[in-house]
């Protein structure tokens, strides 16, 4: 079993994160003239109890609410994320991406049912896009991001500082915000567990220089 997990796919680059943020702008385009499709492809708890709409955990991360939110997100996945997909391989950052964004919609799925805000749309490729940025940080560590084009940051320490921000904004937010910080924090946190489990890579070795 342990051997299936980490067994290794043959390298190849195809681009995939080119045709990710393709197929988001495309359901973006789709969702903008037809907005029925939201609730459709955006994840509700509700309705995927009720109707069994399990494809959302998926869809989800393909539905934006406007174009600014639609913006950053692939903005963040091309910058951040042809680098991965050259790093690991295409398959091996199709399955890298498609693994975080459907766990960090499972984990709030659960959470959204847990604290009783079952009626929530969660949409938005966050989640992917945050477990993108960390696994950007664990293989290039020393790489400087200019955070509004401005200010220079080591990748490994714009990580550690937006995961501050993103606990400190869940644990401030009163349960009414249109920002899915707990999906933004899942998505670093399984990007963690598929790096140290699947690639064999403590991500906390290479952010805090252990030998």
């Amino acid at each position: 079993m342990n051997n299936l997990i980490k067994k290794p796919f043959t390298y190849s680059y195809s681009n995939f994160a080119l045709f990710i943020i393709t197929i988001n702008f495309l359901v973006f385009l789709l969702t903008h003239f037809s907005p029925k499709y939201i609730t459709y492809l955006s994840m509700n708890p509700i309705i995927v109890i009720k109707y069994q709409f399990f494809w959302q955990f998926v869809t989800y991360m393909f539905t934006h609410a406007n174009l600014s939110h639609i913006f950053f997100n692939m903005l963040g996945l091309f910058f951040f994320g042809f680098p991965v997909e050259r790093k690991l391989g295409s398959r091996e950052f199709l399955l890298f991406y498609f693994f975080c964004g459907i766990s960090a919609g499972v984990f709030s799925f659960c959470y959204y049912l847990y604290t009783g805000h079952p009626n929530v749309f969660l949409l938005g490729a966050s989640g992917a896009v945050y477990a993108v940025l960390f696994a950007y940080a664990v293989f290039f560590p020393n790489s400087i991001v200019y955070v509004m084009g401005i200010i220079p940051l080591k990748a490994t320490w714009l990580v550690i500082i937006y995961t501050i921000i993103e606990i400190f904004s869940q644990f401030k937010s009163t349960g009414s915000s249109n920002v899915a910080h707990f999906t933004h924090l899942a998505g670093f946190a399984f990007s963690y567990l598929y790096i140290w489990v699947r690639l064999g890579i403590n991500p906390a070795n290479v952010f805090f220089r252990r030998r």
